[in-house]
């Protein structure tokens, strides 16, 4: 009615009339910062804090069966023998004749020019992609406990032969390599040695002491926290070929910390531990394609003919597949259980842009919070966006963003080693199909018997995790809360 009272209108009604986040939360925040809105700065009510109106969901976690994995001792011995495959299949591809044809002619009396190959380079292959099974059988005898005094002695005595043998195997060989051959081929018997020295121990990442329960790291602002006292060259170079020699350390556990700093903590320790392995994987493999399938072509001689492309397949095969077998045993199920637990508690945030969600609350990141989904904060002057049910992680911190996508799927890991298994196999049952050369076939027929054990794993470990993932985490109390 016209000069009568006007009722509030309906954006009057949407903005005052309805109680908002805002209103509800206030800007009495666990850090003491305000709420930020577009047309206004901090509120002055006074509120309870963040987490005690709005509690995150608890982080549930499914319990995986207790899947088999290969000993060390087993492993080592099943990773020997595949390399030593190759190796023969490699000579073949190199040495191979037309042994089908006349016997007048010289080289159709035997399948492999064995007059053209050098047993002092194959020997010396064979010791160094052994040295991994020698020192496990070493390890393993060693942590048998001693019932006598003769059998300590005797076990001494066997590692010391052992030890001996090899190292004197290897000098013969040098020495018989070095009366053949100049000095430019002997270079490549040890570049690998070259390359991972100054890449893995001059680059070696800081690992913390022992921290305390009660550590507290200053994050907040890009900080870099606790400086770590540097190591020499020495100690470097004697950690990293402990490595190479040792089996991998023992997975740790996962104890759910109750609080955000224990939590990245926890993230900054796995994420080295990864890194560890990861890094002895990328060596390992790239070692063992080294020598079984990229050394013996560097001795080939001048008037020798060999097909280069099926060799090169052949180093690319090799390599994938020991870097495969590598990872299923580095990273078994169980401790990439571990890392996705981790993960879950860790979080994630997602940056946006800036006047994007200019109406919603925004709250100045604390790392004493623990922050829900979906919720908006501010830090170091961008605007970030809560992506996981539970958020502890730096925001700007891209490493913390990292180890969230890679491991809260925790199948993520498994899937990618299942599709470059199978991506490998059926490139090789296609060049089978293919194959007219009879060194083709018999290559790839022994290749393929080592990739189905190694595809076979992967199967039946992706098979029964799935199942257990995909059980409902509420039902039967097959849920662990944190």
């Amino acid at each position: 009615m016209p000069g009568g009272r006007r009722g509030p209108s309906r954006q009057q009604l949407s903005r005052s009339a309805l109680p908002s986040l805002q209103t509800l939360v206030g800007s009495g925040l666990s850090n003491g910062t305000g709420l930020r809105c577009r047309n206004s700065g901090a509120v002055g009510l006074s509120a309870p804090p963040l987490t005690a109106l709005i509690t995150p969901e608890p982080v549930r976690h499914s319990r995986i069966p207790d899947l088999p994995l290969d000993r060390n001792l087993l492993f080592e011995s099943l990773l020997f023998l595949y390399l030593l495959v190759a190796l023969f299949v490699q000579y073949i591809n190199i040495y191979r004749t037309v042994w089908w044809s006349s016997y007048n002619h010289p080289t159709a009396s035997t399948s492999v020019n064995f007059h053209l190959m050098d047993y002092h380079l194959a020997v010396f292959i064979t010791v160094m992609l052994a040295r991994r099974l020698v020192w496990t059988i070493i390890s393993e005898a060693s942590l048998a406990c001693p019932s006598s005094l003769v059998w300590y002695v005797a076990l001494i005595v066997t590692r010391l032969i052992l030890l001996t043998l090899c190292g004197w195997v290897l000098c013969w060989t040098l020495v018989n390599l070095f009366d053949n051959y100049s000095v430019l081929n002997l270079l490549f018997l040890g570049y690998p040695f070259g390359v991972y020295v100054p890449l893995c121990c001059f680059h070696q990442e800081g690992r913390a002491q022992s921290t305390p329960p009660e550590c507290s790291f200053s994050e907040q602002d890009g900080s870099d926290g606790p400086l770590l006292q540097p190591k020499d060259f020495l100690t470097l170079l004697r950690e990293n070929l402990r490595e190479q020699f040792s089996s991998p350390a023992n997975i740790p556990t996962h104890t759910c910390p109750p609080s955000p700093e224990l939590i990245r903590s926890e993230v900054e320790e796995l994420k080295t531990d990864f890194n560890r392995r990861i890094k002895e994987v990328l060596f390992n493999s790239l070692f063992s394609a080294y020598y079984v399938a990229f050394l013996p072509l560097c001795f080939v001689r001048s008037t020798q003919y060999y097909d280069m492309r099926w060799s090169c397949e052949h180093l690319i095969m090799v390599w994938i597949n020991a870097f495969v077998m590598l990872m299923s045993q580095l990273l078994p199920p169980s401790y990439c259980d571990l890392l996705h637990r981790s993960a879950a508690h860790l979080g994630s945030w997602q940056r946006l842009e800036h006047g994007s969600y200019s109406n919603t609350p925004q709250h100045i990141w604390s790392e004493s919070t623990i922050w829900p989904q979906g919720v908006l904060v501010r830090h170091s002057r961008c605007l970030y966006k809560a992506v996981g049910p539970y958020n502890v992680a730096l925001p700007s911190d891209v490493s913390h963003a990292r180890f969230y996508f890679l491991f809260h799927k925790p199948l993520r890991i498994l899937n990618l080693l299942i599709g470059i298994e199978s991506s490998v196999i059926l490139y090789q049952l296609y060049s089978l199909l293919r194959s007219e050369r009879w060194n083709h076939t018999l290559s790839l027929g022994l290749i393929l018997f080592c990739n189905y054990y190694v595809l076979f794993k992967l199967l039946r470990d992706r098979i029964v995790l799935g199942k257990a993932y995909s059980y409902p985490l509420g039902s039967s109390g097959l849920d662990i809360k944190s």
